[in-house]
């Protein structure tokens, strides 16, 4: 369905945009050995431990999907499961040491490109975050097992 003279609608400008931002994150992270979407999660992973749940909810992934992630990331010896103090059948997910310095090597690739987005769009910059975090939101209320 299309809704302006483009020819497209904002969700598919959003998949658009999307694959270009992986796409330009895949290429300069990959000398560090982490995709675009590994990166994301080693940084929400460096601010505290998540369960599986919340890493899911955050990803808005499937349960599977975060256990595969989290099974990848243990056999590179960057995550460690925690228990969980209030849960004895879950856990948490925690960045080891190499896992920081592995988000660390990425952080330094992942920089250049964030400054030069930023560059481009220039003061437009926080109206188009806004825009975004608007968008995710709208998103979560429609998806199956959204917020």
């Amino acid at each position: 369905m299309v809704d302006d003279a483009s020819g497209t609608n904002v969700l598919f400008d959003l998949w658009l945009a999307s694959r270009a931002a992986t796409s330009a994150l895949d290429e300069a992270l990959r000398p560090a050995g982490l995709t675009a979407d590994e990166f994301a999660v080693y940084s929400v992973l460096s601010a505290a431990p998540l369960t599986p749940g919340e890493l899911a909810s955050w990803m808005a992934a499937p349960p599977t999907t975060v256990s595969s992630y989290v099974r990848r990331f243990e056999a590179r010896g960057h995550v460690r499961r925690l228990p969980h103090p209030d849960d004895g059948r879950s856990y948490r997910v925690e960045l080891t040491r190499e896992g920081r310095r592995a988000h660390q090597r990425a952080g330094a690739l992942f920089l250049p490109v964030l400054r030069d987005v930023e560059e481009r769009l220039g003061r437009s910059t926080a109206a188009v975050r806004g825009a975004l975090a608007r968008t995710r939101a709208a998103l979560d209320v429609v998806r199956p097992g959204g917020a």
